[in-house]
């Protein structure tokens, strides 16, 4: 915007410039081309007093020395036919001037002022001053360029003052910028300092009351979660009671292993829903996909599916949290457990790709619904199965937070494979 505020205030200085100076610097050259035309005329005269009283040698003396101390030539044309002073052919404005008539007339080379001596003997004298383009230009040139450097100086100092000016009013729209950049990526604290013009002000202002009613909401969102995270313990502890309660050991153990890891589950959900920003976080995806596959593994035992698991030898760490790419892939696991049947497979597998990590997770189930009418499957509550459809959503969330992304594709076997590509730290 300064650029553009300098250009348009040199634009119109320029105009408003050039139709001023133009105007006044051909007045300039009329008033130089007047001022010469009435010197030459007055030193004419001066000889043309002269022309009935000297001698033919006195007037050719006086005529030389005025020519010297002007600088232009003065020739004198007798009745007689005789020239006195500077050499000059007789032109037809000297014959017209010796008819009694004094007048200025235009040549080739210059301007011819003459001046008509009657009452002489012989008839009448004719005085003539000439005048060159120089003479008639002179002292021209010098005030154009000063006119010239003085416009160019008017501009500059235009420029100067608009980019004052522009610089006054891009600043605090800059900074209005940045501390929306700085919104946009999750800092909440950013605040604008309103400056600049009123309007400019008002929309600092504005801002920030609509970082601090975002704070605000966001408080009370994460307030919100966690008491309903919260109440999830009064049920958890009814059920920790019953699993306790239960005559056989084993399947009492194996009860309160799961209603462990349901509150381990919630405790995390109200830590997250707390947490007031978001620091960088990594895990190692190797070791979260293998504690989980052996944790589906008992319930895929149960079922009678075959599990597959891939992974490297070496850890491959992602800008995930632990907590985070676990509530992933059980998501995932959980999508296969609720929408194939009894026996079908699956297989997850970790691999390093271009700047983080690759991770499948493929059955042999029927796969993603091809009908048009079920959507979506990445769509947030979209399920074409009578799910709540957050799986592939929290799947694609956490991905996304990596600097990664989500694919849906087929499985070699025809059934669904969900890819995920996380990024690393």
């Amino acid at each position: 915007m300064r650029r553009w505020l300098a250009l348009l205030v040199a634009a119109t200085t320029s105009l408003v410039l050039i139709a001023l100076l133009v105007p006044l610097a051909l007045l300039v050259r009329a008033l130089a081309e007047s001022g010469a035309v009435t010197q030459a005329t007055a030193e004419a005269q001066s000889v043309a007093a002269s022309v009935g009283t000297a001698a033919f040698d006195g007037l050719s003396l006086t005529a030389e020395r005025t020519s010297a101390s002007s600088g232009h030539a003065i020739t004198v044309f007798l009745p007689d036919g005789r020239v006195a002073g500077s050499p000059a052919p007789r032109s037809p404005a000297v014959e017209l001037a010796a008819r009694g008539r004094s007048l200025t007339a235009q040549t080739p080379s210059g301007l011819e002022v003459l001046v008509a001596v009657q009452g002489l003997s012989g008839g009448t004298a004719v005085v003539r001053a000439f005048l060159s383009e120089d003479d008639l230009s002179h002292g021209v040139s010098e005030v154009w360029l000063g006119m010239l450097v003085l416009g160019l100086a008017l501009i500059g100092v235009g420029i100067l003052v608009a980019d004052r000016l522009a610089l006054a009013l891009t600043r605090p729209m800059t900074g209005l910028a940045r501390v929306s950049h700085r919104l946009a990526a999750g800092d909440l604290v950013a605040r604008a300092t309103p400056g600049g013009p009123e309007e400019v002000r008002d929309v600092g202002i504005a801002l920030n009351h609509l970082a601090g009613r975002i704070s605000d909401l966001l408080a009370e969102e994460r307030e919100t979660a966690a008491d309903i995270s919260h109440r999830l313990r009064t049920p958890l502890t009814g059920l920790r009671l019953e699993a306790e309660s239960l005559a056989d050991p084993e399947e009492a153990v194996r009860l309160g292993n799961r209603v462990d890891a349901l509150e381990r589950a919630v405790t995390s959900v109200i830590t997250d829903v707390r947490r007031r920003s978001q620091e960088q976080a990594s895990c190692d995806a190797v070791a979260v996909a293998a504690e989980r596959v052996t944790f589906w593994s008992v319930l895929a035992e149960d079922q009678g599916r075959p599990v597959g698991l891939d992974l490297p030898a070496g850890p491959l760490t992602v800008a995930v949290s632990a907590a985070e790419l676990s509530a992933c892939v059980d998501a995932l696991l959980g999508n296969v457990f609720a929408h194939t049947p009894d026996g079908a497979s699956f297989a997850v597998r970790v691999t390093p790709a271009p700047g983080g990590v690759r991770l499948e997770v493929s059955d042999s189930g029927p796969g993603f619904p091809a009908r048009p009418e079920a959507g979506d499957p990445l769509e947030r509550g979209r399920s074409g199965a009578g799910s709540t459809g957050l799986g592939l959503d929290i799947a694609r969330r956490t991905a996304e937070a990596s600097g990664g992304s989500l694919l849906l594709g087929t499985a070699p076997g025809g059934g669904a494979m969900v890819v995920l590509v996380l990024g690393g730290p």
